[in-house]
Parts: structure tokens; sequence; C-alpha cells
């Protein structure tokens, strides 16, 4: 998956970006069809003098779709983390529902459908 990760106001750690790269790219298994990803990192309370937590802020694109999660916690890992969970779960409930839609099922109630309509044309007068 082709992932932008952005720094807002401070400079990343090249290992807490092959983090974040990893632990995203195995999104790929839930969903075959990610066309991409934008990840922003930012520190919470970064006005102050105490950084009081660590946002990660995901934005992934699929066909039609744009799922974004933004999570906060005391370490960009475990952020990351939980927003991979939430992704997970994002993404398997849009690929179920894709796959409902184009079940034989309703694709042959959709064929029903079209034959039995009639076409009424307006009575002339």
């Amino acid at each position: 998956m082709r992932l932008q990760i952005h720094a807002v106001r401070f400079t990343a750690d090249q290992s807490l970006l092959d983090f974040i790269q990893a632990k995203l790219n195995k999104l790929d298994t839930f969903h075959d069809r990610i066309i991409g990803g934008e990840v922003f990192l930012k520190l919470d309370g970064a006005d102050s003098n105490k950084i009081k937590e660590k946002v990660v802020e995901v934005r992934v694109t699929i066909p039609g779709k744009e799922l974004f999660v933004k999570e906060h916690d005391k370490s960009f890992e475990s952020a990351t983390d939980k927003v991979l969970e939430v992704l997970k779960d994002k993404l398997v409930r849009c690929k179920q529902k894709r796959n409902d839609i184009f079940s034989p099922a309703i694709t042959e109630a959709k064929s029903r459908m079209q034959e039995d309509e009639e076409v009424f044309e307006p009575d002339e007068l």
C-alpha cells in the first residue's frame, strides 16, 4: 500500500516511521482493493511545555470510500495499534457489504425484477 506519513510540528524518528509502515501494510490482508493511505502524527498539548498525548490520524482510501480513524495514547506505537484494530473492523465491514451486494441471490433478484418490469406508455387523448 502506498502510504504517506506526515509528522506535524516535529521530526519523527525513522524507526517510528518504519514501525507504522509495517503495521499498516498488514491491512492489505483484510481488504484487497486499498488504494493508499495517509498518516498524520501529532503531539497533543504541544502549545504548552508538557506533551499530554500523542495522536495518530489515518485516512485509508478504497474505491468509493475514505476511511478515517483518529486515536490518542501515551505513545505513537500504542496509538497505531489502536488505529490498526479499528481500521481492520472497518475494512472487513466494507468488504462484507461489497460481497453482499454482488452475492448470487441479490443479482438473481435484480435480474428477475428487470424482467418483470413492464413499460407503460401514456394513453393518447
